[in-house]
């Protein structure tokens, strides 16, 4: 069976689910997601997002602690883009209904984190992973537009490289007209054409013995996209959270960065004791 939409989005994050909404006054979109609509790292974010929203606080300021936390890694020109325009997009977040946490004043509840040197954390109790999908959830299903296809997996994008030889391919001028997607309830691959297609299906933490990525986190987005001759950099930036619960023979519970940010601190010697009974 082939698909035909304006936009093709792969994945069901916030990435995804912003996109689709921002792009559907533009044209049909189809969003491709291998579980329920729900299901995706946002979901499992807690602590909450960092934005300049205070007079306390400062562009320049959060850019340099970035810079710092980041080891001389960071790209500065990203992350002036993350910072400056970071405090527009939220307010957008709560234009489409994200109910972020505040005091008794009305104003936000802003917390504090790991390398922020003034609170600058606008949260959602301890779930605003969870509350940012819900509002992108229930403004895409409510979208004309948009269409979810749930239970369907991308498995190859469409490409030059499947008409040309590898040595023949030119990555500067690869063109991308949709994806091969499994239809996993009908047991068949269907063909997802469009005129643009986002790849927004998220990491790769389940390549790893331990992670607190959800299960659908597997990377085969990057490897679709490596096939189709895209540039693939920066693989050794996998996020592992340095505080989870772990429990013998089920995925480890991530606890938030916020215990920390409210000076929660570890015990070497309780995570010696934790380890040797583990074993």
């Amino acid at each position: 069976m082939t698909h035909r939409f304006d936009f093709l989005v792969l994945g069901s994050g916030i990435a995804g689910l912003f996109y689709a909404l921002k792009v559907a006054r533009h044209g049909t979109v189809a969003i491709i997601t291998k579980k329920e609509r729900a299901e995706s790292n946002t979901n499992y974010a807690q602590g909450g997002v960092a934005a300049v929203m205070s007079k306390l606080d400062s562009f320049e300021s959060h850019i340099q602690d970035t810079l710092a936390t980041g080891g001389g890694l960071c790209h500065r020109e990203a992350v002036e883009i993350l910072v400056k325009e970071g405090p527009d997009r939220l307010r957008e977040l709560i234009d489409l209904g994200v109910e972020f946490t505040r005091k008794e004043t009305g104003e936000l509840d802003l917390g504090r984190e790991g390398g922020h040197s003034v609170n600058r954390i606008v949260h959602a109790r301890d779930l605003t992973g969870r509350e940012i999908e819900r509002a992108l959830v229930s403004h895409v299903a409510d979208h004309p537009n948009i269409q979810i296809f749930e239970n369907h997996i991308a498995v190859e994008l469409i490409t030059e490289h499947h008409t040309a030889k590898k040595e023949q391919l030119d990555r500067r001028t690869i063109h991308c007209w949709g994806a091969y997607v499994l239809n996993e309830r009908e047991h068949r691959v269907d063909t997802f054409l469009a005129k643009v297609v986002l790849l927004a299906t998220g990491g790769l933490g389940h390549v790893y013995l331990h992670t607190t990525n959800p299960l659908i986190a597997t990377g085969d987005g990057v490897a679709m996209a490596y096939r189709a001759g895209a540039k693939i950099a920066n693989m050794e930036f996998v996020q592992f959270h340095p505080t989870t619960l772990y429990n013998s023979g089920s995925p480890a519970f991530l606890i938030s960065e916020a215990v920390r940010g409210f000076g929660g601190r570890a015990q070497p010697w309780a995570a010696k004791q934790a380890w040797a009974a583990a074993r």
